[in-house]
């Protein structure tokens, strides 16, 4: 195991962010592994998108794409690549038939249970591989960092955002 950082260390900002950005490359490449095991191949950025339908269901494209963060031409570029796919469908809204909505479908939501469960599998593997306290120690940074990003917790989440991921966070 690597070594632990002197208490001083602890309190330089860049020192801090350091870790945290090493600790993110590692949750990426699980994340790129977990989705790479899976069945269809689709691009991060599309697994973002089936995620956000997922968690949010079915949506307006210029919504979508606002919880994205792009623009409403890609996400119709990644949107045609997913129904092609046969991950999301595109049907007429019934409140207003001039616009269309996107929702998964059986498979995109299959995916999306999928590669999360795979993540989470692993992510559980490197936390056994920690020692009692250095989790205990994680669980109260984690807890006070996405405090500071202004997430809500994930017990506060659960029940209105199965995977974790409030209103405008993909």
């Amino acid at each position: 195991m690597a070594s632990e950082q002197p208490p001083a260390a602890t309190d330089d900002v860049d020192v801090v962010t350091r870790a945290v950005l090493t600790a993110s490359r590692l949750l990426v490449a699980i994340s790129a592994r977990s989705l790479a095991a899976a069945e269809e191949r689709v691009t991060l950025p599309q697994f973002r998108l089936l995620v956000v339908l997922s968690t949010h269901g079915s949506a307006k494209l210029v919504s979508l794409a606002e919880r994205l963060g792009v623009n409403p031409s890609t996400a119709m570029r990644m949107v045609d690549r997913l129904i092609a796919a046969g991950l999301v469908t595109r049907r007429v809204n019934p409140d207003n038939r001039r616009e269309t909505v996107l929702e998964l479908t059986g498979t995109g939501r299959a995916l999306v249970d999928d590669v999360t469960a795979k993540r989470r599998q692993e992510i559980a593997k490197v936390v056994a591989r920690m020692r009692p306290a250095a989790r205990s120690s994680l669980v109260a940074a984690l807890t006070a960092f996405t405090e500071a990003g202004g997430e809500p917790s994930v017990a506060d989440a659960t029940a209105a955002y199965p995977l974790g991921w409030p209103e405008g966070s993909p």
